[in-house]
């Protein structure tokens, strides 16, 4: 993982030395940060690039919580949320705002690193298009456009719409794409993936109609939805 950099964000050192090591031990570069001010400064004012935050709730200065709100005002890099709370409020709160996934504390360092390793999987093509309607998907840069201009989408909106597209004329299950998208481990209900379909259709704007609901099933992309409704 040589020039992979993590960024890890916790006020308790010993958690942050003991992720750090996990991550060097993966050959992952790693920076540290004590509290949310100094987590934003790093993403926002150093040259560095970080490629994968991992971020607690519950900080002094900033929370969480505003520093994953900034994060996805300008960027899509992945974020895994560290909580001492199990809420499943606190989960969907996170998932709202952009979070790819959500680590509560005690948790197990290699699972940990196993959720990092996937996100950070990249596909090793060096271009790759996929062409749906409207949209074109830039899967080396994970870039969306629509009528060539481009979208901003989160990543697990991204991940939402290329398993949409992966499976385009398929009436998909909310339990599919769950599992599809957010892992067969995910703990949560079934309402985070209307949520991030709500989030997705706007988005599209006037292509939202590429994604119907099934009744009884789940959701549907398909370019002639408009007609079929």
């Amino acid at each position: 993982m040589k020039n992979t950099y993590v960024l890890v964000v916790d006020d308790e050192f010993r958690l942050r030395r003991l992720v750090s090591d996990f991550l060097k031990r993966e050959e992952y570069k790693v920076i540290e940060a004590a509290d949310g001010e100094e987590a934003l400064d790093i993403i926002f004012e150093s040259e560095q690039k970080v490629d994968l935050v991992i971020l607690d709730v519950m900080m002094p200065k900033y929370d969480g919580w505003y520093v994953l709100e900034r994060i996805r005002d300008f960027l899509s890099v992945p974020v895994i949320m560290l909580t001492a709370r199990s809420d499943e409020y606190d989960q969907l709160k996170g998932f709202k705002l952009g979070a790819d996934d959500y680590v509560t504390k005690p948790f197990s360092p290699s699972v940990l690193m196993a959720r990092v390793n996937k996100l950070l999987k990249r596909d090793k093509l060096v271009h790759e298009e996929v062409n749906f309607g409207a949209i074109r998907i830039d899967v080396a840069a994970r870039e969306v456009f629509i009528e060539e201009e481009r979208i901003n989408l989160t990543p697990k909106e991204y991940e939402l719409l290329k398993f949409f597209i992966d499976n385009k004329g398929i009436a998909l299950s909310r339990d599919k794409i769950l599992n599809a998208v957010w892992n067969y481990d995910y703990f949560g209900d079934l309402r985070t993936v209307d949520t991030h379909i709500k989030q997705l259709r706007a988005k599209l704007g006037k292509y939202s109609y590429y994604i119907s609901t099934v009744r009884s099933v789940g959701y549907r992309l398909d370019a002639n939805n408009e007609i079929l409704n």
